[in-house]
């Protein structure tokens, strides 16, 4: 009887999971298929068949063809960064509106958290409008810099291009908007909210100033949040297809997203190829969040039980 019931209990939970699945064995079946048994399993879902032939050189075709490695190495160097920037600057604010007492510090925490209610699209054209014209306005400003320029790997235009210090197709324009985060400041805020005030008086007491009280006592405290705000960062920023479609016009700046695109043509897809770099795309997801699921799930749960 006990047996049975735990197995009606978790069916629905295998189904569940099941169905979840099926878009992942879709994607690692056509990867490994030929390009004439790919192309009929995107025509016709119900032709799905397992590969007779294997095709494991897929794998190695995706490197070849497009340069599969600066796309993944622009992903991971714009997410690293975003993520960590965004990290930053969420702790310092969030100790700020949680710890602190200064004037106007809850209307201020109302009206950042008020941009969260503006959806993305809307913010989108007025900073990219920023990206476009910021060059010129620092080369009026500083005009012993050149800001309006391309860089060059090298010393000749037939180096890789690296793209512009600031502005439209730059790195600036894919890392720096995404620094910066209501959302991550309201997370984090509500973590130390959540950690007792006698811990700030306590080492105040042995002399902590409000720095040290920060990095040595809160911060390690509020570990399960910035894990969480890491991983959701990452995770977003990866697969962030529309900004860096807006923002950059050069190859070489492309990340993955966008460099999925080049396995699409006018007439015909390489669907082999697409799942197979999608595939590959999905490892260091899945690798952070294996890494920091532990913490990630004492983030969501923190809060759900008191006392």
């Amino acid at each position: 009887m006990k047996f049975s019931k735990i197995t009606l209990l978790h069916l629905p939970l295998v189904l569940l999971g099941a169905t979840m699945l099926t878009p992942l064995a879709f994607m690692f079946t056509t990867a490994l298929s030929t390009p004439d048994h790919a192309m009929q399993a995107t025509d016709k879902i119900s032709s799905i068949l397992w590969p007779q032939d294997w095709q494991w050189k897929n794998f190695l075709e995706v490197w070849r063809i497009v340069p599969f490695f600066r796309y993944y190495t622009n992903s991971l160097f714009v997410a690293v960064l975003v993520t960590t920037g965004q990290v930053t600057t969420s702790c310092c604010a969030a100790y700020a509106f949680a710890r602190l007492e200064w004037r106007g510090r809850d209307t201020l925490f109302l009206c950042y958290l008020a941009t969260m209610m503006v959806p993305g699209s809307v913010t989108m054209i007025p900073n990219f409008v920023v990206m476009k014209f910021l060059p010129d306005a620092l080369q009026s400003i500083m005009p012993l810099i050149n800001w309006t320029d391309y860089r060059y790997l090298g010393t000749s235009e037939s180096a890789p291009l690296l793209g512009r210090a600031v502005g439209l197709d730059s790195y600036f324009a894919l890392i720096a908007p995404g620094m910066f985060s209501a959302y991550g400041t309201f997370l984090l805020r509500q973590f130390l909210l959540g950690i007792p005030r006698e811990l700030d008086e306590a080492a105040k007491i042995d002399g902590c100033s409000y720095w040290q009280i920060f990095t040595r006592i809160l911060l390690p405290l509020a570990t399960p949040g910035i894990a969480t705000l890491a991983i959701f960062t990452f995770m977003g920023t990866w697969s962030s297809f529309l900004w860096p479609l807006v923002t950059t016009d050069q190859n070489t700046l492309f990340t993955l997203p966008l460099g999925l695109q080049a396995f699409q043509g006018q007439f015909a897809t390489e669907w082999h190829l697409m799942m197979a770099a999608a595939l590959l795309m999905l490892l260091p997801v899945i690798s952070i969040f294996l890494v920091g699921q532990r913490y990630f799930v004492a983030g969501l749960t923190m809060g759900a039980v008191k006392g």
